[in-house]
């Protein structure tokens, strides 16, 4: 295996008791050691004693009587610690075992020693093989692997490093880079006071505090200024405990945690205009040991109204155009002609790619791109290269067939969506689940935020948790995640979204004051019926010159129907801007 993966991989897969890291256990691990070459160096598997119920016993196999007399994960994880310390690790949808393995590590008072990871189901996107999906046993057939036992951790490990073998050689001949996340991902707390991701607080707010009464869980508690308790253990502390912890004051808050207001804060302002309640954080400590039972939302919500019963689905349109069926890679020119290239492809029925991959069949050449390295690599391929007159006669100029070995079509390609354009997105596809994926060139290194609105009738948010960034990533039926440094991600699960969300608006921003979209490039959207889908629609976005912000897609109901809309409206304002434009107030 080639590129500079440090001392090698370590391959890992576990099964769990359920999908929840926070709250589900590992009941089995497999890890197996590669080196630098990919050759077997170490092979390790167990199964645990969970101290829980298994699960679901119909998936993975696993009852009570098999775990029972199995150690704990405490008593194994020295051992595994010594496997992945100073390796990259490697698992089919990786963020999956590795948020397991970070919580079991944690519960035994340890820290997962993983600086690096490689999702295979990434990679295998960014590749764009040639198959009806990305499931780890498609992917083994695919590359003649032989799998025995399916959702048994050992074999699904052995299985997954004959996958990798065949994923990292297909790369290097596109010359894809394999997408290496660093761990903990970047991003997850840009502000610095909590020490990871918020997870949403599972009680219902109930209201203010009252001056002589107690804290209660849910309560919507601020904090500005300088701390004598260290900021992360502040927030820690208060979360554990059940409240509600906020980057900024609304009219929501309960109450903000001040040591000196003389000094001038938004949050101290705010506070004062909306007569929110001020502790200092000597009484809130105080408070801190005695806080009162609340109300879980789960137990509080009402009744939801029956589901709507959809109305019939549009029928999926057959692609056509001059281009249909042709997805091209532009290389070269300033940022507004290859935009304005993209765009005419789009038109044309053909799909504009944004990096190489098997998928991309023809290569469109403008001024400059002989210093682009993609230009060599599709000659490599034998990939037909053709200029602007593809798209002044698209009926007769490029029309060979591509010869690349690596290209063939998939079962259903995916359906190419225009700047506002709208398609249906069928429930029964896989239960209302559906991920928006987002990515961009790979060679980048500009830091992009992808974040989300879960807005009502108004288009207006009517919660915190309803604006989901990189400091709160998950609220019910929505999920964000990070798939590699120039891969994000939606998850949604549309059946589970709160009652009062009609839409869901999907933005990019970013970070840092001086980058524009003219500096990232453009924007490849797919809408796939969950992680290891094909994309079943496509849009590539671009902005002007000096966006900041970019609206990529609405999510909406329509008639019953949930239907994706690609925008690509880009402002040249920042984040907090954007975020004021849905009702949500961003506090410094």
């Amino acid at each position: 295996m080639s590129g500079d993966m440090g001392s090698g991989f370590t391959v890992v897969d576990v099964e769990t008791s359920g999908l929840s890291a926070g709250v589900d256990r590992v009941l089995s691990i497999a890890a197996i050691q590669l080196d630098e070459r990919g050759r077997q160096a170490q092979e390790f598997y167990t199964l645990l004693d969970p101290g829980c119920d298994p699960g679901p016993v119909h998936i993975h196999g696993l009852t009570r009587q098999k775990l029972h007399g199995s150690p704990r994960f405490e008593h194994i994880h020295r051992h595994l610690s010594s496997m992945l310390t100073g390796r990259v690790m490697v698992a089919h949808n990786a963020r999956f075992d590795y948020d397991f393995l970070a919580g079991e590590f944690r519960r035994a008072g340890a820290v997962l020693p993983v600086r690096q990871r490689l999702c295979t189901l990434a990679l295998a996107r960014r590749v764009a093989l040639p198959t009806p999906d990305y499931r780890l046993g498609t992917l083994a057939a695919h590359y003649r692997v032989t799998q025995r036992d399916a959702h048994n951790a050992l074999d699904d490990t052995r299985v997954l490093v004959g996958v990798l073998s065949g994923l990292i050689s297909d790369a290097d001949r596109l010359g894809i880079v394999p997408p290496l996340l660093s761990c903990p991902p970047r991003g997850a707390n840009r502000q610095g006071w909590r020490d990871g991701p918020k997870m949403p607080c599972p009680y219902e707010n109930p209201g203010r505090f009252t001056e002589g009464g107690a804290l209660v869980q849910g309560m919507k508690v601020a904090i500005t200024g300088d701390t004598r308790c260290e900021r992360t253990e502040l927030v820690a502390r208060a979360e554990a405990a059940g409240l509600d912890v906020t980057g900024n004051v609304s009219r929501l808050t309960s109450v903000l945690v001040a040591n000196d207001l003389a000094v001038p804060s938004t949050k101290a302002i705010k506070a004062r205009d909306f007569a929110t309640p001020i502790l200092t954080e000597a009484r809130f400590l105080q408070l801190l040991d005695h806080v009162q039972p609340g109300i879980r939302k789960d137990a509080a919500a009402q009744p939801k109204p029956p589901t709507p019963k959809p109305e019939p689905a549009a029928p999926r349109p057959e692609p056509s155009g001059p281009l249909s069926g042709r997805r091209i890679l532009v290389l070269g020119g300033s940022h507004d002609e290859s935009a304005e290239i993209r765009k005419r492809i789009t038109e044309l029925g053909g799909s504009a790619a944004v990096n190489l991959s098997a998928g991309v069949t023809d290569i469109l050449l403008l001024p400059g791109s002989e210093t682009d390295p993609r230009r060599d690599q599709a000659a490599t391929l034998g990939l037909p290269t053709c200029g602007p007159e593809l798209l002044a006669t698209p009926g007769t100029a490029g029309t060979e067939e591509p010869i690349s070995p690596l290209v063939f079509e998939t079962a259903t390609p995916a359906q190419v969506l225009a700047h506002g354009q709208v398609t249906d997105l069928p429930i029964a596809a896989r239960g209302g689940k559906w991920t928006l994926r987002t990515s961009w060139l790979q060679t980048t290194t500009a830091e992009v935020d992808l974040v989300a609105f879960l807005v009502d009738d108004n288009h207006k948010v009517t919660a915190d948790e309803d604006f989901l960034f990189y400091n709160q990533p998950e609220t019910p039926g929505a999920r964000l995640t990070l798939d590699g440094p120039t891969e994000q991600s939606l998850d949604l699960d549309l059946e589970a979204l709160p009652t009062h969300c009609r839409r869901i608006v999907l933005a990019a921003a970013l970070h840092g004051e001086t980058l524009t979209f003219a500096h990232l490039g453009p924007i490849e959207l797919e809408a796939d019926p969950g992680p290891e889908s094909g994309p079943y629609a496509r849009a590539t976005l671009d902005a002007a010159t000096e966006e900041r912000t970019l609206v990529l897609a609405e999510i909406y109901l329509r008639q019953n129907n949930w239907r994706l809309r690609a925008i690509g409206q880009g402002y040249p304002t920042d984040l907090a801007t954007l975020a004021r434009h849905y009702g949500v107030d961003i506090a410094d």
